[in-house]
């Protein structure tokens, strides 16, 4: 088993040096991941300036480009081979509900998927790196666990669709996350308000305010399972199109849309 991992924390963060040291004991790993600190960038892509590679001390290759820049470069030609996961995080914070959106642990995994690779995004729910060590072990157990699953279904069929999963760990001892249960995405309020602040000559600054607190955070929901200490797992999907919504919107427009 060859995995790919990456994050948006960077090269450096706690986060992505537990998971490589939890998953080299299960598969081939290779990290490949952004310079410096690229959260929020979802699946955005750089087109209009050059990318380069590095290698640092540890043998992690690093990229001046985003999340999904570095996971579509390895895919593209940096590795030499097709690896048979996407491993993304773990992230210093929670990707949950509306965060998916945003997130750019989530846009790493999801480029993965984009290539038809089975993905996986890891996030702490909160932010500070606090039992870091039972997160990358509860990651481990996962992605074996997956490994396994995805072996039989290999068996089965060659062709075997990529899945693409989300998942957060409380910040607790190993020992006390529960038991890892599947859910839907909740929702939050709306981001609290920007940030404002002058500089010294006179411009003003604008920074983008905290993420707004938990809006349907009910039973069967991310945050609800969170919560109550167990480690949330929401399989996602790309596809945005509203389909309950496609008839109505044929008949409202057949009026001026020409056929």
């Amino acid at each position: 088993m060859k995995i790919l991992i990456s994050n948006d924390d960077g090269y450096q963060a706690p986060g992505i040096v537990a998971l490589y040291e939890a998953l080299k004991t299960i598969a081939d790993v290779e990290v490949v991941a952004p310079e410096v600190n690229n959260s929020a960038k979802s699946n955005a892509l750089t087109l209009h300036s050059p990318l380069h590679v590095e290698t640092a001390a540890n043998g992690f290759r690093y990229v001046n480009g985003t999340p999904a820049d570095c996971v579509h470069i390895a895919l593209t030609g940096l590795l030499g081979y097709r690896p048979d996961m996407v491993v993304s995080g773990i992230n210093n914070g929670a990707n949950m509900g509306d965060d998916t959106i945003y997130s750019g642990t989530v846009g790493a995994a999801m480029e993965g998927y984009l290539f038809g690779i089975p993905a996986i995004a890891f996030s702490q729910v909160k932010k500070g790196w606090e039992h870091i060590d039972a997160a990358a072990l509860k990651a481990k157990e996962i992605v074996a666990n997956l490994i396994k699953l995805r072996d039989a279904e290999i068996k089965t069929n060659a062709k075997a669709a990529p899945w693409l999963l989300n998942v957060n760990v409380p910040n607790l001892p190993f020992d006390q996350l529960k038991a890892t249960q599947v859910c839907r995405l909740g929702a939050r309020h709306a981001a609290e308000k920007v940030i404002t602040q002058t500089t010294p000559h006179g411009r003003t600054m604008y920074w983008i305010g905290g993420a707004g607190p938990a809006k349907d955070d009910s039973e069967g929901t991310d945050f609800h399972a969170t919560l109550l200490g167990h480690v949330a797992l929401t399989p996602l999907k790309t596809d945005l199109t509203n389909h309950e919504s496609l008839k109505t919107w044929m008949q409202q427009t057949a009026q001026f849309v020409k056929t």
